[in-house]
């Protein structure tokens, strides 16, 4: 009895007794967040649906230039030549060097040899390759034009290079062209520093003339193969004039422009080709 009075004082007291006061300050969650927090990251989240659907435009644009789903190599093609994984589908210079130690005879190895050095931009290894190669197989037009082509390449490199070393050659003296000829200027005499760097730069230039003309002359002679292989090879003939006419193989080079016409007579070079006959003296 006593201590159900108790209680019902208690209930009393709660009835009767004042409203806590509101306190101030931020509201509390009931999980113990913060809801203003929660608030932030939706309206984030509103604002940024226009940033999604741009990434959506430009994914849609990206796949569109890429060629996905219209018949090309797409994001595939892509992937090759980005090569994340560094994997090669060619054959690579020890696999190539492999296979020669094994079939020192064959001419698969240096075939892989050749294309392992084209694909790392040594020209000059990918040639020895191929010129063993085409020994080994001689019929082998689609390896001459490839020869034929290399050589041009260097060919025309080490023409750039020449070029640039005569320039070198003539502003390493520059006092040449006013000095006096005859017993004037042996009295005078010349420059010391300017006749050793004059030296030193016509030998390069000897050089690179001498590599010039070996490169065209390799040229002129792969570019034969394949007209001889392929007689009706249009490019064949007209590359085999071109480098002929830079190797200075004026006959050469007149063949080669008239069996050009004869094979495309209609074509748009026709009139620059038949002045190129005309001032080689053809």
């Amino acid at each position: 009895m006593a201590r159900a009075a108790v209680k019902a004082k208690q209930a009393q007291r709660a009835k009767t007794a004042p409203a806590p006061k509101r306190s101030s300050g931020r509201r509390r969650h009931a999980g113990g967040g913060n809801p203003n927090q929660q608030l932030f990251f939706m309206r984030l989240r509103r604002q940024a649906k226009w940033i999604y659907v741009l990434l959506a435009v430009l994914f849609a644009v990206t796949f569109a230039f890429l060629g996905v789903g219209s018949g090309s190599s797409g994001l595939d093609q892509l992937f090759n030549n980005i090569n994340i994984f560094g994997g090669s589908k060619g054959p690579s210079i020890s696999k190539a060097n492999k296979e020669i130690n094994k079939d020192p005879n064959g001419a698969k190895g240096y075939r892989d040899l050749a294309t392992a050095y084209e694909a790392k931009g040594d020209t000059e290894s990918a040639i020895i390759a191929l010129q063993t190669y085409t020994q080994k197989k001689p019929k082998d037009a689609k390896a001459w034009t490839e020869l034929a082509g290399l050589q041009t390449t260097q060919a025309t490199t080490a023409l750039t290079d020449y070029q640039n070393a005569y320039a070198v050659r003539q502003l390493a003296a520059p006092s040449e062209a006013f000095l006096p000829t005859g017993k004037l200027a042996s009295a005078i005499g010349t420059n010391p520093i300017e006749t050793a760097q004059a030296s030193a730069a016509q030998t390069s230039v000897n050089d690179l003339q001498t590599r010039v003309q070996t490169a065209y002359n390799g040229a002129v002679a792969s570019w034969q193969q394949v007209t001889k292989l392929q007689p009706k090879n249009v490019n064949g003939w007209f590359q085999l004039a071109q480098a002929a006419q830079t190797a200075g193989d004026t006959t050469t080079a007149v063949k080669g422009y008239k069996q050009y016409l004869k094979l495309d007579p209609n074509s748009t070079s026709a009139p620059q080709v038949k002045q190129l006959i005309k001032s080689l003296g053809g």
